[in-house]
C-alpha cells in the first residue's frame, strides 16, 4: 500500500462512475496521457498506467481489454494484443517495452492520480 502525500501530487481526473466498470478511460496529466481503469471483481480498484502503447506509439491503452492472466490483473493493447500489468506497468511479453504506472486512488467519488 502506498503512503499518503501531500494532496498537490495528486489530481483529480475524473468521478468513479463516469468509468465503466472493467474498462478504461483517457486523462491528461502534466501533459502526458494516462489510462486511468477502474476494476470491479471481489473489490473495486482503480489503476493508471501510460496510455501509449510503446509496440505501436499509439495512444490506445486506454481502450484495451482488461481481464487477469493468473494472478495479474491486466488490459490487452488493442494494437498487437500484447499485456500489460495494471500494477506495474509492465509488458508480459516483452517486460523492455513496459509502460510508466502510476499512484491511483478513489476519494469522495473522485479518481486521483498522483504525478
Amino acid at each position: 500500500m502506498h503512503r499518503d502525500i501531500e494532496l498537490t501530487n495528486w489530481t483529480a481526473v475524473c468521478s468513479l462512475d463516469e468509468i465503466v466498470p472493467n474498462t478504461g478511460v483517457c486523462a491528461l496529466l502534466n501533459g502526458e496521457q494516462v489510462a486511468v481503469f477502474h476494476v470491479r471483481d471481489s473489490v473495486e480498484r482503480v489503476f493508471a498506467i501510460g496510455n501509449v502503447d510503446p509496440n505501436s506509439g499509439v495512444s490506445v491503452l486506454s481502450r484495451g481489454l482488461v481481464g487477469s492472466l493468473g494472478e495479474r490483473i491486466v488490459v490487452a493493447s488493442p494494437i498487437y494484443k500484447q499485456h500489460f500489468d495494471l500494477f506495474t506497468g509492465e509488458c508480459l511479453e516483452a517486460p523492455e517495452h513496459s509502460v510508466p504506472s502510476y499512484r491511483a486512488r478513489v476519494q469522495d467519488g473522485k479518481v486521483w492520480v498522483c504525478a
